[in-house]
């Protein structure tokens, strides 16, 4: 089992609570941000259950309590755009914080995120080059937030054709812009999945997810 450790960084002012894991094998590790969705972590498990399964691939997982910068314990829908900023803040300076830890590879880092998660994930990796891989499960096309002239790094698309909250249409509105921009993807839609995996879809998505991570962060080191 991975190792597990609770720290913090400091963002706009707050306290920003991160938990770590972190299976052993020689550091550096190439790094991971694991950004969750708009539930937030109390009382679900299944963030840290990735967390520990990522880690156990061979990555120091960094999941980032975002919410603390605006106070929440889940997203509010009726200010959700108003603190898209706020909390994209809160992972670039998690990404400065995370690139000085000395058990962490300041040029392998990638971002796996979760519905909200996912899209702060597209927005702050199109604006900074330290990430090198992203995983995005089931995330909003940010409106916005992606600036015509950004570079996105390599990028994998995971989403339920069934989606309620978060249409498909998001999925291929950011496989266009990723074939725009000729950026190595790879997309993959569970046509009887809705916002959130089960079953035999959750554990390809997730086979599908750590192998990716591996070709873009691990190949070659």
């Amino acid at each position: 089992m991975p190792t597990e450790q609770r720290q913090t960084f400091r963002s706009g002012g707050k306290t920003i609570a991160v938990e770590t894991f972190r299976a052993g094998g020689p550091s550096p590790l190439p790094a991971v941000l694991m950004l969750h969705g708009a539930d937030g972590l109390s009382g679900h498990g299944q963030y840290r259950e990735g967390a520990r399964g990522v880690a156990a691939a061979g990555f120091q997982v960094y999941l980032v309590h975002y919410l603390d910068r605006t106070g929440e314990r889940r997203a509010s829908f009726g200010t959700l755009f108003q603190n898209f900023q706020p909390w994209m803040d809160t992972v670039q300076d998690a990404l400065a914080w995370v690139a000085q830890h000395a058990s962490a590879d300041p040029n392998r880092i990638g971002i796996v995120g979760i519905s909200l998660g996912a899209a702060l994930g597209l927005a702050v990796a199109s604006t900074d080059p330290r990430i090198k891989a992203l995983v995005n499960y089931f995330g909003p096309l940010p409106q916005g937030a992606i600036a015509r002239d950004a570079r996105l790094p390599p990028t994998l698309i995971l989403h339920g054709g069934m989606d309620p909250i978060v249409p498909v249409s998001n999925a291929y509105a950011i496989e266009a812009l990723l074939r725009q921009q000729a950026v190595p993807h790879e997309v993959k839609i569970y046509p009887d999945q809705a916002h959130g995996f089960r079953g035999e879809a959750e554990r390809d998505a997730t086979r599908r997810s750590l192998a990716f991570l591996q070709r873009h962060l691990t190949a070659g080191a």
